[in-house]
Protein backbone atom coordinates (compact mmCIF):
# COMPACT_ATOMS: atom_id res chain seq x y z
CA UNK A 1 0.00 0.00 0.00
CA UNK A 2 3.05 2.39 1.03
CA UNK A 3 4.35 2.11 -2.27
CA UNK A 4 2.00 2.20 -4.35
CA UNK A 5 0.66 5.49 -2.69
CA UNK A 6 3.72 7.08 -2.93
CA UNK A 7 3.66 7.05 -7.02
CA UNK A 8 0.13 9.03 -7.10
CA UNK A 9 0.38 12.75 -8.58
CA UNK A 10 4.34 11.99 -9.13
CA UNK A 11 4.58 13.30 -12.55
CA UNK A 12 1.92 16.12 -12.08
CA UNK A 13 2.75 17.41 -9.08
CA UNK A 14 -0.73 18.71 -8.71
CA UNK A 15 -2.30 18.45 -5.08
CA UNK A 16 -3.96 14.68 -5.04
CA UNK A 17 -5.08 12.78 -1.88
CA UNK A 18 -3.23 11.90 0.84
CA UNK A 19 -3.00 8.50 3.01
CA UNK A 20 -4.49 10.44 5.74
CA UNK A 21 -7.72 11.24 3.83
CA UNK A 22 -9.87 14.45 3.88
CA UNK A 23 -9.04 17.01 4.39
CA UNK A 24 -5.24 16.38 3.85
CA UNK A 25 -3.87 16.37 0.21
CA UNK A 26 -0.46 15.98 -0.71
CA UNK A 27 2.12 17.33 -3.53
CA UNK A 28 5.49 16.12 -4.77
CA UNK A 29 8.20 18.87 -4.96
CA UNK A 30 10.97 17.64 -7.60
CA UNK A 31 13.92 17.91 -6.44
CA UNK A 32 17.94 17.72 -8.39
CA UNK A 33 18.98 13.82 -8.46
CA UNK A 34 21.53 12.66 -6.45
CA UNK A 35 24.00 9.98 -6.32
CA UNK A 36 20.51 7.40 -5.81
CA UNK A 37 19.25 8.90 -8.64
CA UNK A 38 16.28 11.17 -8.37
CA UNK A 39 14.74 12.45 -5.07
CA UNK A 40 11.66 14.77 -3.89
CA UNK A 41 10.20 16.07 -1.46
CA UNK A 42 6.95 15.86 -0.52
CA UNK A 43 4.37 19.10 0.95
CA UNK A 44 0.87 17.89 2.77
CA UNK A 45 -1.81 20.50 3.47
CA UNK A 46 -4.42 20.88 5.75
CA UNK A 47 -8.22 22.75 4.46
CA UNK A 48 -7.12 26.37 4.56
CA UNK A 49 -9.17 28.97 6.65
CA UNK A 50 -10.12 32.54 4.93
CA UNK A 51 -7.55 35.38 5.88
CA UNK A 52 -8.32 36.72 9.16
CA UNK A 53 -8.69 40.36 9.25
CA UNK A 54 -5.94 42.50 9.15
CA UNK A 55 -5.12 44.78 11.67
CA UNK A 56 -5.56 48.44 11.72
CA UNK A 57 -6.95 48.40 8.10
CA UNK A 58 -2.70 47.27 7.54
CA UNK A 59 -2.51 45.00 4.37
CA UNK A 60 -3.92 41.83 4.51
CA UNK A 61 -1.61 38.73 5.51
CA UNK A 62 -1.64 35.44 6.56
CA UNK A 63 0.28 33.31 8.99
CA UNK A 64 1.10 29.61 7.66
CA UNK A 65 2.50 27.02 9.34
CA UNK A 66 5.32 24.17 7.64
CA UNK A 67 5.77 21.18 10.05
CA UNK A 68 9.13 19.29 9.81
CA UNK A 69 9.41 15.61 10.93
CA UNK A 70 11.99 13.37 13.08
CA UNK A 71 14.25 10.58 12.01
CA UNK A 72 12.68 7.64 10.74
CA UNK A 73 9.27 9.75 11.10
CA UNK A 74 6.89 11.38 8.58
CA UNK A 75 4.04 13.84 9.20
CA UNK A 76 1.05 12.25 11.11
CA UNK A 77 0.17 14.71 13.23
CA UNK A 78 -3.48 15.55 12.47
CA UNK A 79 -5.07 16.55 15.59
CA UNK A 80 -2.15 19.79 16.01
CA UNK A 81 -2.52 20.50 12.04
CA UNK A 82 -6.61 20.93 12.62
CA UNK A 83 -6.40 22.86 15.63
CA UNK A 84 -4.35 25.28 14.35
CA UNK A 85 -5.70 25.74 10.59
CA UNK A 86 -9.38 26.02 12.92
CA UNK A 87 -7.36 28.51 14.92
CA UNK A 88 -6.53 30.83 11.58
CA UNK A 89 -3.32 29.52 10.74
CA UNK A 90 -2.88 27.50 7.28
CA UNK A 91 -1.40 24.12 8.21
CA UNK A 92 1.45 21.90 5.75
CA UNK A 93 3.88 19.90 6.92
CA UNK A 94 7.02 18.18 4.84
CA UNK A 95 7.87 15.08 4.54
CA UNK A 96 11.99 15.10 3.55
CA UNK A 97 13.65 13.63 1.15
CA UNK A 98 13.80 9.63 1.81
CA UNK A 99 11.17 9.78 4.59
CA UNK A 100 7.66 8.90 4.56
CA UNK A 101 5.70 9.76 1.27
CA UNK A 102 9.08 11.10 -0.31
CA UNK A 103 10.96 7.24 0.50
CA UNK A 104 11.26 5.87 -2.70
CA UNK A 105 12.45 1.94 -3.13
CA UNK A 106 16.16 2.68 -4.85
CA UNK A 107 16.96 4.96 -2.28
CA UNK A 108 18.83 4.46 1.28
CA UNK A 109 16.12 5.90 3.80
CA UNK A 110 16.68 9.12 5.88
CA UNK A 111 20.38 9.16 4.79
CA UNK A 112 22.02 12.41 3.77
CA UNK A 113 26.06 12.73 4.30
CA UNK A 114 24.90 16.96 5.11
CA UNK A 115 22.26 18.40 6.56
CA UNK A 116 22.66 21.08 4.83
CA UNK A 117 21.18 19.18 1.77
CA UNK A 118 17.67 19.82 3.16
CA UNK A 119 18.06 23.29 2.26
CA UNK A 120 16.75 22.63 -1.36
CA UNK A 121 13.84 20.53 0.31
CA UNK A 122 12.87 23.47 2.95
CA UNK A 123 13.34 26.19 0.25
CA UNK A 124 10.89 24.22 -2.14
CA UNK A 125 8.29 23.81 1.04
CA UNK A 126 8.19 27.43 1.67
CA UNK A 127 7.98 29.05 -1.37
CA UNK A 128 4.92 26.42 -2.63
CA UNK A 129 3.44 27.06 1.00
CA UNK A 130 3.57 31.12 0.45
CA UNK A 131 1.80 30.56 -3.78
CA UNK A 132 -0.54 28.51 -2.42
CA UNK A 133 -1.77 30.37 0.69
CA UNK A 134 -1.59 33.68 -1.64
CA UNK A 135 -3.57 32.00 -4.33
CA UNK A 136 -6.31 31.20 -1.81
CA UNK A 137 -6.27 34.51 -0.10
CA UNK A 138 -5.93 36.41 -2.90
CA UNK A 139 -4.66 40.05 -3.77
CA UNK A 140 -2.72 41.95 -1.17
CA UNK A 141 -1.63 38.95 0.84
CA UNK A 142 1.43 38.55 2.54
CA UNK A 143 2.30 35.05 3.27
CA UNK A 144 3.94 34.48 6.34
CA UNK A 145 5.63 31.07 7.17
CA UNK A 146 6.57 29.92 10.62
CA UNK A 147 8.68 27.10 10.82
CA UNK A 148 8.00 23.63 13.05
CA UNK A 149 10.53 21.12 13.34
CA UNK A 150 10.50 17.91 15.44
CA UNK A 151 13.37 16.22 16.50
CA UNK A 152 16.17 15.79 14.30
CA UNK A 153 13.76 17.99 12.07
CA UNK A 154 14.36 20.55 14.99
CA UNK A 155 17.86 20.02 14.60
CA UNK A 156 17.48 20.78 10.52
CA UNK A 157 15.32 23.61 10.92
CA UNK A 158 17.74 25.25 13.68
CA UNK A 159 20.83 25.30 10.89
CA UNK A 160 18.17 26.22 8.84
CA UNK A 161 16.91 29.63 10.14
CA UNK A 162 20.06 30.53 11.17
CA UNK A 163 21.53 30.50 7.21
CA UNK A 164 18.53 32.08 6.56
CA UNK A 165 17.83 35.00 8.80
CA UNK A 166 14.96 36.57 7.31
CA UNK A 167 13.05 33.53 5.70
CA UNK A 168 10.86 32.97 9.26
CA UNK A 169 7.71 34.42 11.12
CA UNK A 170 9.15 32.53 13.93
CA UNK A 171 11.28 29.53 14.82
CA UNK A 172 8.95 26.83 16.74
CA UNK A 173 10.74 23.52 17.93
CA UNK A 174 9.27 19.88 19.18
CA UNK A 175 11.84 18.45 21.48
CA UNK A 176 14.57 19.50 19.02
CA UNK A 177 17.80 16.66 18.84
CA UNK A 178 20.25 19.51 19.73
CA UNK A 179 22.76 17.33 21.43
CA UNK A 180 23.86 13.35 21.61
CA UNK A 181 22.20 11.84 24.81
CA UNK A 182 24.32 12.56 27.42
CA UNK A 183 26.84 15.44 27.23
CA UNK A 184 29.22 17.13 24.16
CA UNK A 185 32.20 14.76 25.59
CA UNK A 186 30.40 11.73 24.13
CA UNK A 187 29.76 13.70 21.27
CA UNK A 188 33.76 14.24 20.99
CA UNK A 189 34.17 10.60 21.32
CA UNK A 190 31.43 9.50 19.11
CA UNK A 191 32.77 11.99 16.30
CA UNK A 192 36.43 10.71 16.94
CA UNK A 193 34.96 6.99 16.46
CA UNK A 194 32.31 8.05 13.56
CA UNK A 195 35.22 10.20 10.95
CA UNK A 196 37.18 7.40 9.45
CA UNK A 197 34.36 5.02 8.86
CA UNK A 198 31.90 8.08 7.52
CA UNK A 199 34.99 8.74 5.06
CA UNK A 200 35.92 5.03 3.88
CA UNK A 201 32.49 3.85 3.66
CA UNK A 202 29.24 6.18 4.76
CA UNK A 203 27.21 4.06 4.03
CA UNK A 204 28.52 1.55 6.92
CA UNK A 205 25.48 0.73 9.47
CA UNK A 206 26.20 0.73 12.87
CA UNK A 207 25.25 -2.32 14.79
CA UNK A 208 23.09 -0.45 17.57
CA UNK A 209 20.61 -2.26 20.17
CA UNK A 210 17.17 -1.98 19.31
CA UNK A 211 15.07 0.92 21.39
CA UNK A 212 11.75 0.18 20.49
CA UNK A 213 10.44 1.72 23.93
CA UNK A 214 9.54 5.31 22.42
CA UNK A 215 7.83 3.86 19.33
CA UNK A 216 5.83 1.78 21.72
CA UNK A 217 4.48 4.56 23.42
CA UNK A 218 3.14 6.45 20.10
CA UNK A 219 1.91 2.90 18.48
CA UNK A 220 -1.84 2.23 18.79
CA UNK A 221 -0.49 -1.65 18.36
CA UNK A 222 1.25 -0.98 21.47
CA UNK A 223 -0.04 1.42 24.46
CA UNK A 224 -0.04 4.81 22.36
CA UNK A 225 -3.28 6.69 20.64
CA UNK A 226 -1.38 6.79 16.94
CA UNK A 227 -1.98 4.46 14.03
CA UNK A 228 2.21 4.36 12.29
CA UNK A 229 3.18 3.25 8.91
CA UNK A 230 5.17 0.26 9.36
CA UNK A 231 7.55 1.29 6.86
CA UNK A 232 8.14 5.02 7.34
CA UNK A 233 7.91 4.88 10.95
CA UNK A 234 9.23 1.35 11.86
CA UNK A 235 9.62 -0.45 14.93
CA UNK A 236 13.57 -0.40 15.08
CA UNK A 237 13.70 2.64 13.07
CA UNK A 238 16.37 2.91 10.21
CA UNK A 239 19.73 2.26 10.13
CA UNK A 240 21.83 4.61 11.62
CA UNK A 241 24.74 4.79 9.17
CA UNK A 242 28.19 6.38 9.45
CA UNK A 243 27.55 9.29 7.22
CA UNK A 244 24.38 10.37 8.51
CA UNK A 245 26.30 10.22 12.23
CA UNK A 246 28.84 11.96 11.19
CA UNK A 247 26.57 14.78 9.17
CA UNK A 248 24.24 14.61 12.62
CA UNK A 249 27.19 15.41 15.24
CA UNK A 250 28.13 18.47 12.82
CA UNK A 251 25.35 19.75 13.33
CA UNK A 252 25.92 19.64 17.09
CA UNK A 253 28.78 20.98 17.37
CA UNK A 254 27.27 24.09 15.18
CA UNK A 255 24.81 24.42 17.97
CA UNK A 256 27.27 24.10 20.64
CA UNK A 257 29.41 27.04 18.85
CA UNK A 258 25.80 29.00 19.29
CA UNK A 259 23.91 29.93 16.60
CA UNK A 260 22.52 33.29 15.49
CA UNK A 261 18.82 32.53 14.65
CA UNK A 262 16.73 36.25 13.73
CA UNK A 263 13.34 34.70 14.23
CA UNK A 264 11.65 34.54 17.72
CA UNK A 265 11.88 31.04 18.66
CA UNK A 266 10.18 28.24 20.97
CA UNK A 267 11.61 25.56 22.20
CA UNK A 268 9.01 23.07 23.69
CA UNK A 269 10.23 19.62 25.98
CA UNK A 270 8.92 17.49 27.90
CA UNK A 271 9.95 18.25 31.93
CA UNK A 272 12.40 14.83 32.74
CA UNK A 273 13.96 12.39 30.71
CA UNK A 274 13.67 8.60 30.79
CA UNK A 275 15.63 6.48 28.37
CA UNK A 276 15.71 2.84 28.39
CA UNK A 277 16.06 -0.17 26.25
CA UNK A 278 12.32 -1.82 26.95
CA UNK A 279 9.51 -0.03 27.75
CA UNK A 280 7.76 0.46 30.41
CA UNK A 281 4.71 2.55 31.82
CA UNK A 282 6.94 5.35 33.07
CA UNK A 283 7.94 6.43 29.21
CA UNK A 284 4.76 7.37 29.07
CA UNK A 285 4.90 10.25 30.75
CA UNK A 286 8.88 11.64 29.50
CA UNK A 287 10.81 11.97 27.29
CA UNK A 288 12.52 8.60 26.03
CA UNK A 289 14.95 10.11 23.02
CA UNK A 290 16.27 13.01 23.99
CA UNK A 291 18.57 14.69 27.07
CA UNK A 292 15.50 17.00 27.88
CA UNK A 293 17.73 19.34 30.47
CA UNK A 294 20.65 19.70 28.28
CA UNK A 295 18.66 20.55 25.05
CA UNK A 296 16.72 23.48 27.43
CA UNK A 297 20.33 24.60 28.09
CA UNK A 298 21.89 24.22 24.36
CA UNK A 299 18.40 26.14 23.03
CA UNK A 300 19.50 29.33 25.08
CA UNK A 301 22.51 29.64 22.86
CA UNK A 302 19.86 29.49 19.44
CA UNK A 303 19.67 33.14 19.44
CA UNK A 304 18.68 36.43 21.58
CA UNK A 305 14.93 36.16 21.20
CA UNK A 306 14.17 31.77 22.75
CA UNK A 307 11.47 31.01 24.92
CA UNK A 308 11.82 27.32 26.24
CA UNK A 309 8.44 26.05 27.55
CA UNK A 310 8.31 22.66 29.31
CA UNK A 311 5.48 20.20 30.15
CA UNK A 312 5.22 17.99 33.11
CA UNK A 313 4.52 14.60 31.83
CA UNK A 314 4.92 14.57 27.60
CA UNK A 315 6.58 12.29 25.45
CA UNK A 316 9.51 13.20 23.13
CA UNK A 317 7.25 14.41 20.56
CA UNK A 318 5.02 16.77 23.00
CA UNK A 319 2.35 16.60 20.25
CA UNK A 320 1.78 13.06 20.74
CA UNK A 321 1.53 13.05 24.43
CA UNK A 322 -1.55 12.16 26.37
CA UNK A 323 -4.49 14.58 24.81
CA UNK A 324 -4.59 17.08 28.59
CA UNK A 325 -0.30 17.60 27.53
CA UNK A 326 -1.05 17.98 23.74
CA UNK A 327 -4.35 20.01 24.24
CA UNK A 328 -2.21 22.62 26.53
CA UNK A 329 0.92 22.70 23.69
CA UNK A 330 -2.08 23.20 21.02
CA UNK A 331 -2.99 26.08 23.01
CA UNK A 332 0.01 28.03 23.94
CA UNK A 333 1.28 27.41 20.03
CA UNK A 334 -1.77 29.01 18.54
CA UNK A 335 -1.47 31.76 21.19
CA UNK A 336 2.62 32.28 20.32
CA UNK A 337 1.65 32.57 16.47
CA UNK A 338 -1.04 34.83 17.50
CA UNK A 339 1.60 37.05 19.42
CA UNK A 340 4.05 37.60 17.27
CA UNK A 341 3.01 39.33 14.07
CA UNK A 342 5.31 39.10 10.62
CA UNK A 343 8.23 41.07 10.65
CA UNK A 344 10.82 38.73 8.61
CA UNK A 345 11.32 38.90 4.99
CA UNK A 346 8.13 37.91 2.15
CA UNK A 347 10.89 35.81 1.04
CA UNK A 348 14.16 33.74 0.89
Amino acid sequence: MTAEYSAVGERSGEWTADILGPPYQQRTLPLAPDEEGDVVATLVRCAVPAVRPSPAGGAARMDAVLYVHGWADYFLQTEAAEYLTRAGFPFYAVDLRKFGRSLRSWQTPGYTSDLAVYDEDLAAAIQAVRDDVAEKAGPGVTPTVHLLGHSLGGLIAALWADRNPKALGTLILNAPWLELQGSSFLRSLATYLVDPLSKSNPLYPFRLPDMPGYWQSVSKEAHGEWNLDPVWRPMASFPIRAGWARAVLAGHAAVERRLDIQAPALVLLSDRTHIQLEWSAEMMTADAVIDVEETARRALGLGRRVAVFRYPGAIHDILLSRRAVREEAYRDLAAWLSGYPAEGSPGL
